[in-house]
């Protein structure tokens, strides 16, 4: 294996000291035109890389920014990582994408490795419903943001969307289309999101003079395609099935719309969907999907752009003051609950 070009070796072939090797990459002005190209040419011959994390550890920052998701296989997440992205970029950071796929644990050791690397800020979508992850970060110093979740017993600035006015969104448009019996795929009933969907659900049916008997709840150990087929299959098995179905994800409103197609069971006329997220798939499914749209790439942009005023206010006169950010959804209705009943 090929020995790493190293700083003193750069020096040694360009007859300067280490010191001016360093002056030419950190401060090249301060160098005389003829030694600069030396080093540089140098550089060039050898094939030197600057060490950045030990730049990093020498200044004890990063230039990297953490951004933990539940599910990077959900295009929802990839779109608030693209927000997230460009907002660092402008400030001449890189961002440290990681997947908790959902998992408390997993969670935990991705934070510590944030902490190991001496990030210089989170972006942080918590699965861990507890808080004792997001507690034990908070004594590392480091700044974070919530992104699509408010903790309860946090004051860290966050940026999420009105889950509850989404999901009555969502069920006040089947209701509107004389729905009475409605399921819900809920997902993990610890994620708030989930349960701030179906505040939002029941809502709208009290609204409606309607009971919560009329939401019937299957809940999933994910909030996958695998987890919605599971969910539908269930759904087919019921002896008094539900005309309409609302999803706390569009992955699970696609799970839910390949089972009834494998049965037979037509979307919308026999059963109709209403997913939430609204991601690029949602439009282009076999049967276009009714859903209610988050904006994730404002919501990764704002969180980041959030979480970089509070890294600049910790060399400024006066202390960051947290904020919360609300967003709100909209109903985007596609053909998958059109037929009214």
């Amino acid at each position: 294996m090929a020995q790493s070009v190293g700083i003193k070796d750069v020096a040694r072939a360009a007859g300067v000291s280490v010191g001016t090797v360093s002056n030419v990459i950190n401060r090249p002005d301060s160098v005389a035109s003829e030694t600069r190209a030396r080093v540089l040419s140098a550089i060039d011959r050898l094939g030197y890389v600057r060490s950045e994390s030990a730049r990093q550890l020498r200044a004890g920052r990063s230039r990297i920014m953490g951004l933990l998701v539940l599910d990077m296989g959900n295009p929802f997440f990839v779109d608030v990582a693209r927000g997230a992205e460009r907002a660092a970029r402008d400030a001449g950071l890189g961002v440290m994408v990681c997947n908790s796929a959902q998992s408390p644990s997993e969670e935990a050791d991705y934070l510590s490795l944030f902490a190991e690397q001496r990030v210089r800020g989170v972006l942080l979508t918590p699965s861990d419903a507890s808080g004792r992850n997001i507690e034990a970060f908070r004594r590392n110093g480091i700044p974070f943001v919530l992104v699509d979740r408010v903790a309860v017993g946090t004051t860290e600035c966050s940026v999420s969307v009105d889950d509850v006015a989404g999901g009555a969104l969502a069920v006040r448009h089947l209701v509107d289309a004389r729905h009475r019996s409605i399921a819900y795929v809920s997902g993990p009933p610890g994620l708030n999101q989930v349960r701030d969907r179906r505040t939002g659900a029941l809502n709208a049916l009290a609204e409606a003079g309607l009971g919560p008997g009329n939401l019937r709840e299957l809940p999933t150990e994910r909030l996958d395609v695998a987890a919605g087929r599971d969910a539908g299959a269930r759904l087919l098995g019921l002896a008094e099935r539900p005309t309409a179905v609302f999803c706390a994800n569009d992955l699970l409103a696609l799970g839910v719309l390949q089972a009834m197609y494998a049965a037979g069971v037509g979307v919308p006329g026999d059963l109709a969907i209403v997913g939430y997220d609204d991601i690029e798939f949602a439009a282009a499914a076999a049967v276009p999907l009714t859903s209610v749209r988050q904006p994730a790439m404002t919501m990764g942009a704002l969180a980041a752009e959030l979480l970089l005023e509070e890294i600049e206010a910790e060399t400024a006169p006066t202390p960051h003051e947290h904020r919360r950010v609300v967003l709100q959804p909209e109903l985007v209705v596609r053909h998958s609950s059109l037929a009214a009943r």
